[in-house]
């Protein structure tokens, strides 16, 4: 019994070493696969040309990143609270609406793919919330990256200035 007891205790031990961990596993995984997931937005904060910082999509972001894993991507972040439109018709919303609608939200989409020597996300824009961003090359730094949460700061945001943003991984 006691053979056995050692013999079972062995294998056990046998196999809990050659089984990769989880940490072992993603540091295994290339930069582009630890990015590739859905992400939800947990903060946004924007510093402008002249320095001021501002919270574009308020205090309490929503909004979703994709990356899936064959290269394409879309992003949406929306700031909380914006006015409804009197009409119920985003065809009939009058200026006012139009333009808080407008600066409260961004959306883009197109494929992706990293720098893993910049450690940067590089977004192919083809198409956006704002015009002027479509068929441009958006680089992104990673900030940090960590199984749960991601950290980018964006110097190129539609905005203007440097916007960083604080994910956290979709479960």
């Amino acid at each position: 019994m006691k053979r056995r007891t050692v013999l079972g205790i062995s294998t056990m031990t046998a196999l809990a070493l050659a089984l990769p961990s989880g940490r072992a596993t993603a540091q295994q995984q290339s930069f582009k696969q630890q990015l590739a997931g859905t992400w939800t937005v947990v903060s946004s904060a924007n510093t402008a040309p002249d320095g001021s910082k501002r919270e574009i999509f308020g205090a309490n972001p929503k909004g979703v990143l994709v990356l899936d894993a064959s290269g394409r991507y879309a992003q949406i972040i929306i700031r909380p609270g914006r006015p409804k439109f009197k009409a119920n018709n985003r065809l009939d919303g009058t200026p006012e609406e139009n333009k808080a609608a407008i600066q409260g939200a961004t959306a883009t989409f197109g494929t992706w793919s990293t720098d893993e020597a910049s450690k940067s996300l590089v977004r192919h824009i083809e198409g956006s919330l704002f015009p002027n961003q479509e068929g441009t090359e958006a680089k992104t730094s990673i900030v940090s990256l960590t199984a749960d949460e991601l950290k980018t700061s964006n110097p190129s945001a539609g905005s203007g200035g440097t916007t960083d943003t604080t994910y956290r991984r979709v479960k």
